[in-house]
């Protein structure tokens, strides 16, 4: 039997179908008119296709839940128009079209682990945690003199992304990154 989810219950991270795609919760609001009914506002991101979506939902409406897999697999290498990950238990090997993982390929790095996500045996893409430890592959050095206010640099990370990082950030260094904007958040320890 399938669980029913009031769309008033919504938090970040929760999947649910709609109109036969699965969707993940990126953010919701409740708003209240005078004596109108309640409006729920929410930013999902379809997991059959990647585009975020807005979506209204009346106050009281109920969606059902949809039950992702996720799997902990290896991140092997792109070979192609696919990425290849390894599950490290049966040493099964799946491939995911790359298009499915741009936003994710800026965090994933060769022999790291991951969460493949699945819904009903189809691959939808990659899980990532909410902050990643990634190395600062190149960037400038900081301007003798330029530190009154927060100033920023470009640095590009192993992956490829390119972010801006405090003036203190040199080549080499261990920094956290969100996963969910690209930007900077600390030293790695």
């Amino acid at each position: 039997m399938a669980e029913i989810i009031n769309v008033n219950e919504f938090k970040n991270g929760m999947t649910f179908l709609k109109d036969g795609d699965v969707f993940i919760v990126l953010e919701s609001s409740h708003s209240k008119q005078g004596r109108g009914q309640a409006n729920v506002k929410v930013k999902a991101k379809n997991l059959f296709n990647g585009s975020t979506v807005n979506l209204s939902f009346t106050g009281g409406d109920k969606v059902e839940k949809a039950f992702v897999l996720k799997n902990k697999m290896q991140y092997l290498y792109p070979s192609g128009d696919q990425a290849a990950f390894m599950n490290m238990e049966t040493f099964e090997q799946i491939e995911i079209p790359l298009k499915q993982l741009e936003w994710e390929l800026n965090f994933l790095v060769e022999g790291q682990e991951a969460l493949v996500t699945s819904y009903e045996g189809r691959v939808l893409g990659v899980a990532l945690e909410r902050n990643v430890v990634a190395e600062v592959a190149e960037t400038t050095d900081a301007v003798r003199g330029d530190t009154v206010t927060n100033v920023t640099k470009k640095a590009t990370l192993t992956t490829g992304l390119e972010i801006d990082v405090p003036q203190f950030i040199k080549q080499g260094e261990k920094i956290v990154v969100s996963t969910d904007d690209g930007k900077y958040v600390s030293r790695s320890q």
